[in-house]
């Protein structure tokens, strides 16, 4: 299931296209403010297709019966770009257990690389229901090396992917190399990759506009 949310509209509207305007993202509060935004409108969303069950809650004058998330929710991330929209999960899914993974592109050449996964640290992922976040999907290389890197700590109920922008190319990847069951969350999807597998029209570096230059 790919859960595009460009095709209707909504406020997410405003803050995607707030982080891709060059006269807004230099921002950097704003910039992270704005993808924590977009993070919280998908994980309302994504809320609504977990498994719920009826409990009954105690109030000061009686008894309330309310349905409630019946699953463990583990949100993973992609060190340091993703950690605004992790938040922004964060912020809704409150109690939930967290997973981080650094992973970059090493570089061959100008146009061809490798993905690199140095640090992972995660709970286990047994019957649980994992939500992966970043920014941006461009070839989808990454989050398979990702998730490649998170099984190790078991298999999880369910895998929802969230990011802001992608490209076909990079759900294509994700549908053929991660479970069939596999939810993805976009803010929207572009059309074209570079030759440096940088998608257009995007935004930019993700990473470097929410936390500055890297060296």
């Amino acid at each position: 299931m790919i859960k595009d949310f460009s095709d209707s509209n909504s406020i997410l509207n405003q803050f995607l296209a707030e982080i891709r305007n060059v006269e807004v993202q230099h921002d950097r509060m704003r910039f992270r403010r704005n993808l924590e935004r977009m993070a919280e409108i998908m994980g309302y969303e994504l809320s609504k297709t977990l498994q719920y069950e009826e409990q009954e809650i105690i109030t000061p004058l009686g008894e309330a019966n309310m349905k409630l998330p019946k699953d463990e929710v583990v949100l993973a991330t992609i060190l340091r770009a993703g950690l605004p929209m992790h938040q922004g999960l964060l912020n809704y899914f409150d109690n939930a257990d967290c997973a981080f993974v650094s992973a970059y592109r090493k570089h061959t050449t100008d146009e061809d690389f490798d993905i690199q996964v140095e640090y992972c640290a995660s709970p286990s992922l047994v019957g649980k229901d994992l939500i992966i976040s970043d920014p941006m999907l461009a070839t989808g290389s990454s989050m398979v090396q990702v998730y490649e890197a998170l099984k190790r700590y078991g298999v999880p109920r369910s895998l929802h992917i969230v990011c802001g922008i992608a490209t076909e190319e990079g759900i294509a990847l994700l549908q053929k190399k991660l479970p069939q069951s596999t939810k993805i969350w976009v803010g929207a999807v572009d059309d074209e990759l570079t030759a440096q597998s940088y998608i257009v029209p995007g935004l930019g570096d993700a990473g470097d506009l929410a936390f500055g230059d890297k060296v």
